[in-house]
């Protein structure tokens, strides 16, 4: 009899096994292919392995000049590129599997499927097993969206097939223009890909304060990314120039030719055969309704990461993977998810959380703001990463932080820094005495939180209404 049986074993389910058994519970973990599912093997560790790798070509071709390094010959060889990245993969899945064994987590390879609230079978070959568990963690993750016009083939890919191109394709379209569609495309335009970005929407990232989202679009476009909004696709079809798609751009069609397509219109909880329909209530998005803590309608059962509501991304799964597994210990433990942190890995990064302006106006609350620009930071200016911004909001009368956007260097950690703040409840007025080093990008975020009440020392001061 196992305290916890966790189906899957990505950045939610090893988490949560590795919690559960520091918390002295008796836990299996099971999974169909490797520790560490999609994030680790096929996701978000091989696409930034990829994302850096390209950076520094893009780099070394376009940006050393300026700090009078010149290289007389460049050359790619793509088959390394993709070798380090399994190779990072590997390293970090080995590590996980080590954890395992010190911690003394079962890893159980195999499909699972929920027979009962205590029981969970195992169809691993033509073998069949099944578990006694007091709780049951649902971790199954997610997979890319197909659509039913544009089937996969050699040259339609999905986000994973995009990151196992064996050349670099002379041209390519990503149909989506959200966090993995502008990733993919900034990996293959740096390696030389003529990239086009078909996105259905009108808004570009409309999560974003406008003011932001519009130097990221532009920055975009400086960087060779061809990004169409309102381009909604209607066909792709083979013919003897490669694969010709057509979609819709208001009242017209248009068409392109192109060598390879990356499929990037989102992701779908992997549910398939997991449980009878009758066992668990789905909501009307098709994910599996929980409460606060992740707990199911049933009591024992639980369900992180893709499989329910809420942005998905791994920290966020991990997150709710030691919630549930402290919670399953009688420990009082809960998350704010309101202050779940946002992050495009390109370059630059765009790092987001809390509410938005827009946002801010709907539910009619009073707030102020403040901004200010890597190109009045030393050290962005002095590493030659000057664009973008960081942009700040707080509550008007209790001066809390409410909202934090980042464009620009180090996005990601600057970002993270300001959550601090924000979960601690500290008021913009305090941060503002923070002390920050010198020289450092960091600096842009303390600039912007005096510049909302302000104070800015390195730029100029809205005039006080008089």
């Amino acid at each position: 009899m196992y305290d916890i049986v966790i189906l899957g074993s990505g950045p939610g389910g090893y988490v949560a096994a590795i919690r559960a058994a520091q918390l002295g519970l008796k836990v299996a973990c099971v999974d169909k292919s490797s520790i560490g599912g999609t994030c680790l093997n096929i996701g978000c560790i091989p696409s930034k392995s990829l994302l850096d790798s390209s950076l520094k070509h893009h780099q070394l071709l376009n940006e050393f000049d300026s700090h009078g390094i010149q290289a007389r010959e460049v050359n790619l060889d793509l088959s390394i590129m993709m070798q380090r990245k399994e190779e990072v993969v590997s390293q970090l899945t080995a590590g996980v599997e080590a954890l395992f064994k010190s911690n003394k987590v079962e890893f159980i390879k195999g499909i699972g499927k929920l027979v009962s609230n205590s029981q969970v079978e195992i169809q691993n070959d033509d073998a069949k097993e099944v578990l006694e568990t007091k709780n049951i963690i649902i971790a199954t993750g997610s997979s890319p969206i197909q659509l039913n016009n544009i089937k996969l083939s050699t040259h339609v890919v999905d986000s994973e097939g995009a990151l196992k191109f064996e050349e670099v394709p002379k041209t390519l379209v990503i149909i989506g223009a959200g966090v993995i569609g502008l990733e993919l495309g900034s990996v293959w335009a740096r390696l030389g890909s003529e990239v086009v970005i078909l996105e259905a929407q009108d808004d570009f990232l409309p999560m974003l304060d406008k003011r932001i989202s519009r130097q990221v679009l532009k920055e975009f476009q400086n960087q060779g990314l061809d990004i169409r909004l309102g381009s909604n696709v209607l066909e792709a079809e083979e013919d003897q120039e490669g694969i010709k798609v057509t979609y819709s751009d208001g009242d017209k069609e248009t068409s392109l030719h192109t060598e390879k397509i990356i499929l990037a219109v989102g992701r779908k909880p992997n549910l398939d055969n997991l449980f009878d329909d009758t066992l668990l209530n789905l909501n009307n998005q098709g994910f599996i309704d929980v409460n606060e803590f992740c707990q199911t309608s049933i009591d024992n059962i639980w369900a992180i990461g893709d499989v329910v509501r809420g942005p998905m991304l791994a920290h966020k799964a991990s997150e709710e993977g030691v919630m549930v597994t402290e919670r399953i210990a009688d420990n009082d433990v809960r998350l704010n998810y309101d202050h779940v942190p946002n992050v495009i890995y390109t370059h630059p990064e765009v790092a987001w959380v809390g509410l938005n302006e827009s946002k801010l106006k709907e539910q009619n609350i009073d707030f102020k703001s403040g901004s200010f620009p890597f190109l009045a930071s030393g050290r962005a200016l002095a590493s030659g990463e000057s664009v973008g911004s960081v942009f700040i909001t707080a509550d008007n009368e209790t001066d809390k932080i409410l909202g934090i956007q980042v464009f620009g260097p180090s996005a990601a950690e600057i970002l993270q820094q300001g959550l601090i703040a924000m979960d601690q409840g500290v008021t913009s007025e305090d941060f503002g005495k923070t002390i920050f080093s010198h020289p450092t990008v960091s600096e842009a975020l303390h600039e912007a939180t005096l510049a909302m009440n302000n104070k800015a020392i390195h730029i100029q001061n809205r005039k006080k209404k008089t």
